[in-house]
């Protein structure tokens, strides 16, 4: 069958062949250049490109109708609203100017197309529509770093909650460490020389207050309705954590302290029931299930958003937000370093 099907293709191409020499070599009866376009022709041809207009939109809205669902869901910060309502109004922007262009795009193949009493006219310069295709970009750039703006100091402004949560994110190749500023809520001193098996974050055995910090692998917890405020480091090359459902992304430097603060406004448990990310879930435990794969379940969180290394891919630790009295449940079962350290002695 395969031979038929290629046998077929063959003398099909043979036709088409003989077909266009057909059309050729009427072309010379009648004394025609070969390849004269008629007026009808390019007529037919404006129409088409008018006609491929409508499809092309109505292609176009059809993904966003099919495939919208995909992005991500709602934010879960309190400032995650802002950033979305500046990607929306990029977007809408977007879409305007790409509706803008190619409708004008096509309408002038169609409205201009080439008829044998019709000459190009040749234009070297033209100050209003230079004026025009530089005022209107650069307002709509200003636009839209005057909103980035506000909208970066107002997210990075400090809030007045009392006792936020303090979270270092460790970064190295390829995994996260979370650390927990403990009970006096400071942060203790790092030493990169003291970096081993047990203290894997290089934590300076000297300074006291980092006897109640906690490390924890894996998956770390947050309050919902709280500030955090995470610092990040790196140990040995420039890593990014990006918390997409936050909206939050800060690059992690060797030999730098960065930093960012937000509260979360959903738990996990929530957004879990979330129609979006169901709808989202479900299509891919479908997925799953043709591998022969277990299902998952939705869960937030921190991913590497720099290309790392061979395993950038797979960086990435688990957020579990909950509410303040299952946080505090769940962080006071955690070993603090002085405790893992007499643990380690008995």
């Amino acid at each position: 069958m395969t031979l038929l099907y290629i046998l077929a293709l063959i003398l099909l191409c043979v036709a088409l062949n003989q077909l266009f020499r057909v059309f050729e070599l009427s072309r010379d009866l009648r004394g025609e250049k070969l390849y004269k376009v008629h007026d009808a022709e390019n007529k037919a041809n404006g129409r088409g490109m008018l006609l491929f207009m409508f499809a092309f939109f109505a292609f176009f809205l059809w993904q966003i109708d099919q495939y919208y669902y995909r992005i991500l869901p709602k934010a879960a910060s309190e400032h995650g609203n802002k950033i979305d309502a500046l990607l929306n109004a990029n977007y809408a922007l977007v879409v305007f100017v790409f509706f803008v262009v190619n409708g004008f795009l096509f309408y002038f193949a169609w409205r201009y197309h080439g008829t044998k009493n019709r000459k190009a006219e040749y234009i070297l310069h033209n100050n209003k529509l230079e004026m025009l295709w530089t005022t209107v970009p650069a307002i709509a750039l200003a636009f839209i770093i005057i909103f980035g703006l506000k909208y970066w100091n107002e997210i990075m402004k400090r809030n007045n909650d009392a006792d936020p949560v303090k979270i270092e994110l460790y970064a190295k190749q390829f995994d996260w460490t979370a650390r927990y500023a403990g009970k006096d809520n400071q942060f203790g001193i790092d030493d990169y020389m003291q970096i081993n098996g047990s203290n894997p974050v290089g934590l300076d055995t000297n300074d006291a207050r980092s006897n109640d910090d906690i490390l924890v692998k894996n998956e770390f917890h947050i309050p919902v309705n709280k500030e955090v405020i995470f610092q990040f480091r790196s140990r040995d090359i420039i890593h990014s954590a990006f918390m997409p459902h936050f909206r939050a992304q800060m690059n992690c430097v060797p030999g730098q302290i960065t930093s960012f603060r937000f509260k979360p406004t959903i738990t996990t448990a929530e957004m879990r029931q979330d129609p979006h990310v169901k709808r989202n879930i479900d299509e891919i435990n479908a997925m799953r299930a043709k591998k022969g794969e277990d299902p998952i379940d939705f869960d937030y969180l921190v991913l590497c958003n720099k290309i790392c290394g061979a395993s950038h891919y797979n960086m990435q630790i688990k957020i579990v937000v909950e509410s303040e009295s299952d946080y505090n449940a769940w962080i006071a079962k955690q070993p603090t370093r002085k405790g893992k350290a007499i643990a380690a002695l008995k």
